[in-house]
C-alpha cells in the first residue's frame, strides 16, 4: 500500500513529536534546529509588529540573545496591515507578526518550515482578535517569548499550567514571561554540533506563500492535527516543495482542552 505525501509527512512529524513529548524534561521540540556550519550563527528577525507590540518583541529578543547558540538581530521592518495579516515567511529568517486573525481559538501561532530536522524559516503570530486577553502584560510577554522560542526548536517545560519560571511553560505567573537558565542550557546543547549546511540566510528573498499559509491568516492552521494538549495543539502540512510546515498553536482562553486534566 502506498502512502500519499500528506500521510508520510504527518506520520513523520507525529513520530518526532511523540519522541519529544516523552522526553519533555529537556523540552526540546524534537530534533528541529537551524542548520549551520559554524557556532554563534547570525539569525535575522523581520519585525512585522505594530508599535504597541515592539516593546514585547524587543524584550524577547534581548532575553533570547543571552543564548550562546546564535546572534539575533532585527534586519527588516514592515508593519503594513497586509504584511502583518499574511505574515509571509522568508527563507532563512524569522518573522514576527501581529494582526486580528479572527476568533478562531488561537492566541499565538508559531510555524516552522522543516527539511528533515532542519528549520529553514519560521513565523510567529500574535492574534489581536483576543485583545482582552492581551490586556494583561504578563500574557503579552509570555506569548511573544514562547512563540519566538518555538522557532529555535524549543518545546514546553510543562503542559499542565504549573510554573517552571520560564516563558516555555503555560503558567500565568509573572515569573513565566522570560527564558530561564534551563532554556539557555538546552539551546547550548541542541546547537553544540555543527551541520554540513546553513539553513539561515542573510538575503531578503521572500518565499511564495503556499495555500496553507494563505488560509492560516484568519482560520485554523491548515493540515492535520498531530497533537492535542490542554493549552495547545500541533498541526502539520506538507509545503509542496518536499518539506513540512509544523504549526504550534497556543489556545485562547475558553478553547483549552480541559478534559485532559481529568
Amino acid at each position: 500500500m502506498k502512502l500519499n505525501r500528506l500521510a508520510v509527512a504527518m506520520i513523520g512529524a507525529a513520530v518526532v513529536l511523540t519522541a519529544s513529548l516523552t522526553a519533555n524534561a529537556t523540552h526540546s521540540w524534537g530534533n528541529y534546529h537551524w542548520g549551520r556550519t559554524s557556532q554563534d550563527f547570525p539569525l535575522q528577525v523581520i519585525d512585522s509588529n505594530t508599535p504597541d507590540w515592539d516593546g514585547e518583541l524587543a524584550q524577547t529578543l534581548t532575553d533570547w540573545s543571552k543564548s550562546t547558540a546564535f546572534n539575533l538581530s532585527v534586519t527588516g521592518y514592515d508593519d503594513s496591515s497586509r504584511t502583518r495579516k499574511l505574515c509571509r515567511a522568508v527563507s532563512g529568517k524569522i518573522r514576527s507578526c501581529n494582526a486580528s486573525y479572527g476568533n478562531n481559538g488561537w492566541l499565538g501561532l508559531a510555524s516552522i518550515n522543516i527539511s528533515g530536522d532542519h528549520i529553514t524559516q519560521g513565523t510567529s503570530k500574535m492574534n489581536d482578535s483576543y485583545s482582552a486577553q492581551f490586556a494583561v502584560q504578563n500574557q503579552r510577554d509570555h506569548v511573544m517569548c514562547q512563540e519566538i522560542g518555538h522557532l529555535f526548536g524549543l518545546g514546553h517545560t510543562s503542559e499542565d499550567g504549573s510554573s517552571q519560571n520560564t516563558c516555555m511553560d503555560y503558567s500565568q505567573s509573572s515569573t513565566s514571561t522570560r527564558p530561564n537558565q534551563h532554556d539557555y542550557d538546552l539551546l547550548a546543547s541542541k546547537y553544540a554540533h555543527l551541520d554540513s549546511i546553513n539553513t539561515y540566510s542573510t538575503s531578503m528573498a521572500a518565499t511564495p506563500l503556499t495555500a496553507a499559509q494563505h488560509s492560516m491568516a484568519g482560520e485554523v492552521p491548515m493540515g492535520t492535527r498531530i497533537h492535542k494538549g490542554v493549552f495547545h495543539e500541533t498541526w502539520a502540512a506538507p509545503d509542496g516543495r518536499g518539506g513540512t510546515w509544523i504549526h504550534h498553536v497556543t489556545l485562547a482562553t475558553g478553547f483549552e482542552h480541559t478534559e485532559l486534566l481529568h
